[in-house]
């Protein structure tokens, strides 16, 4: 019966279960805020990390200039890597009978994803205003308005909801949370580490920086400098965008069909 009802819902009707049940996930964060343990530690061990341990020497000795470049790049990178936790937190909901209850309710079948998917905005925020408050205490300047600020953190929030649906993809195909963690993890970090994020392009084997060129954490990467650094914008936002629409084109329809078989 669920089924029937489930298709004539339109896409407006949809949304709206969809928005309803990223209210209900927003809630569920601030009770447990426990869950926003990783987003806030993973930003201060990188950003630590690679000023104090690495920088001096991948910065040539100008620290200052190297905060300026490797800070927009960890922004890339947390809130690529915080898109991991949907995955997990999905795979171990089902695990529960959550999404059982959710097929016998008259709402859209993809407004329980899509819910928990926009729900995640909460941890990206989090992830990002960690990192640009100890960026700025350790000597980060935004050199650019306000506007181009609020438009690097909307571009990166896209950026993570739309490579989410890789995690949401996994979370409803494997097994375990642990499995989603390990499988996300070894598609992350390669993209993250064959990117411009920590080292310039230029310093990479040519066939690395064939990659690292259209790397979608290296375009973000330029976006995000451009904005917040001043330089240019629209050549690498165009490649983000491109990859942006192809996770969501390729990512969603195999989430949903995943959720759909895990319901038969």
């Amino acid at each position: 019966m669920s089924a029937v009802v489930a298709t004539r819902i339109g896409p407006i009707q949809g949304a709206r279960h969809g928005f309803a049940l990223a209210g209900r996930g927003v809630i569920k964060i601030l009770k447990t805020p426990v869950q926003l343990v990783d987003v806030i530690l993973t930003p201060i061990v990188f950003l630590l990390m690679f000023v104090y341990l690495f920088g001096g020497a991948i910065g040539g000795g100008n620290l200052s200039g190297y905060i300026q470049t490797i800070v927009p790049g960890i922004m890339v990178m947390t809130v690529f890597q915080a898109s991991i936790g949907i995955g997990v937190s999905l795979n171990a909901d089902a695990g529960t009978g959550v999404f059982d209850r959710f097929r016998s309710m008259p709402i859209a079948r993809s407004a329980p994803l899509v819910g928990a998917v926009l729900a995640d905005i909460v941890r990206y925020l989090v992830t990002l205003g960690v990192l640009l408050t100890l960026a700025l205490i350790m000597g980060y300047r935004i050199h650019t308005s306000p506007v181009s600020t609020l438009g690097a953190v909307a571009l990166l929030i896209a950026f993570a909801l739309s490579f989410s649906w890789m995690s949401v993809y996994l979370g409803m195909l494997v097994k375990t949370p642990g499995s989603v963690q390990g499988l996300m993890t070894i598609l992350v970090l390669p993209l993250t580490f064959a990117s411009n994020v920590f080292v310039p392009t230029q310093t990479m084997p040519g066939w690395l920086q064939a990659w690292s060129q259209i790397n979608p954490v290296s375009l973000m990467a330029d976006v995000t400098r451009g904005l917040l650094n001043g330089g240019e914008v629209t050549g690498p936002l165009l490649g983000a965008l491109i990859w942006m629409a192809a996770a969501i084109a390729v990512f969603f329809p195999l989430a949903m069909r995943a959720y759909r078989k895990n319901a038969a």
